[in-house]
């Protein structure tokens, strides 16, 4: 790995940290729709919660000290680092493996390094899944990464994963990704013993095919036996049946893309009713209120901050056009990660899972109806 660039402190001097030597956080400024200004106002909002936090910015120097300046509360906390380069939106992977000087190639780096315990980007999300594999990798005890997120339901957050980093996967990797998600429940949600469910095509133990039933067995002798409830199934993701859902890569992207449009049409339909008529207009006001406080627990803004989990340092991934709230809450999410003994729980969990290969084999499944 190249040297790194140095770092230039703000005028007020150095940052304080919370966290024992270097940066939390290393901030990919220049990546998103939006960036740096979006990025920069997300973190003034996140500079408010997190006083302590030592976060390093990455990108064009003179463009984020000017920003940076305007910012006060930021520019207590943050520090700048040099990249000349940014990795555009429509980038392939293999072409921003090249890109050396990108800031979200140094932001990485400077994790690799152990300057900073982990990354936020709003950048090119190929390029940041693939960045991460390449420059962190994977942790030893995981076979492979995968993408996790929050989502909402009747009983507050769920932790949902894979999200699309592994299209297709083993037994094997679907007890990893339990694993996994249980750390980041414990890290982001501060839960004590969060329920685990497998998604399958029904909650019968017979249905679904040898992969996820495998997977079953093994989790009920795992250290995570306790909290495993079986197979769920997709409506259980909303009803908040478990707190984490386990599935593949391909069938949980389908599923939170579903989700995203269904929260769309629901808010589409809720504006057509409510400008239907003159009564409808009235009724809207009478109800503002308590539609106020829906409109709120759905902000997307509140589950901005997919991660990619199972790599040597903590990648969060930001959405590309979200604004200053949506990335203080991507930033949130990563200080969660950093200061909970994030993937020390991970590697002592899946320490304990037998070696590949010892798996009894499952009775032949059933269809789902």
């Amino acid at each position: 790995m190249d040297t790194l660039p140095q770092v230039t402190l703000p005028q007020d001097g150095a940052p304080q940290s919370s966290l024992s030597g270097g940066f939390a956080l290393a901030i990919d400024a220049m990546g998103g729709d939006h960036a740096p200004e979006s990025i920069l106002d997300g973190i003034e909002i996140a500079a408010e919660r997190h006083p302590k936090a030592r976060l390093l910015l990455v990108g064009d120097e003179v463009r984020l000290g000017a920003l940076l300046s305007r910012r006060s509360r930021a520019a207590r906390i943050c520090a700048i680092r040099h990249a000349p380069d940014a990795i555009p939106g429509d980038m392939k992977p293999t072409a921003a493996l090249r890109v050396r000087h990108s800031s979200m190639r140094v932001a990485i780096d400077a994790v690799a390094a152990g300057e900073a315990a982990g990354v936020v980007s709003a950048g090119n999300t190929g390029a940041l899944l693939a960045l991460g594999k390449v420059v962190l990798k994977t942790l030893p005890e995981i076979d492979r990464p995968a993408l996790a997120a929050l989502g909402p339901s009747a009983r507050g957050d769920v932790v949902l994963l894979d999200l699309g980093a592994n299209v297709a996967c083993d037994a094997r990797n679907l007890v990893e990704f339990a694993i996994m998600g249980d750390s980041f429940a414990r890290a982001v949600l501060g839960l004590t013993d969060p329920s685990i469910g497998l998604l399958n095509v029904g909650s019968e133990e017979l249905k679904g095919d040898d992969r996820v039933r495998q997977a079953a067995e093994m989790l009920r002798e795992s250290v995570l036996g306790a909290n495993f409830r079986g197979f769920v199934e997709g409506h259980d993701i909303t009803a908040g049946t478990v707190d984490i859902i386990v599935t593949d890569g391909f069938t949980g992207n389908v599923a939170l893309k579903t989700g995203e449009g269904a929260f769309k049409l629901f808010g589409s339909l809720l504006k057509q009713v409510f400008t239907s008529s003159l009564t409808a207009k009235l009724g809207y006001l009478l109800a503002r209120p308590a539609l106020e406080r829906l409109r709120e627990f759905m902000d997307p803004r509140r589950y901005n901050g997919a991660v990619l989990v199972g790599l040597n340092g903590v990648v969060v991934k930001s959405h590309g056009g979200t604004d200053a709230q949506g990335f203080a809450h991507a930033v949130d999410t990563a200080m969660d990660m950093v200061t909970h003994r994030f993937n020390e729980r991970i590697r002592e969990s899946a320490a304990t899972l037998p070696p590949r290969g010892r798996v009894a084999a499952a009775e032949p499944g059933v269809n789902a109806r």
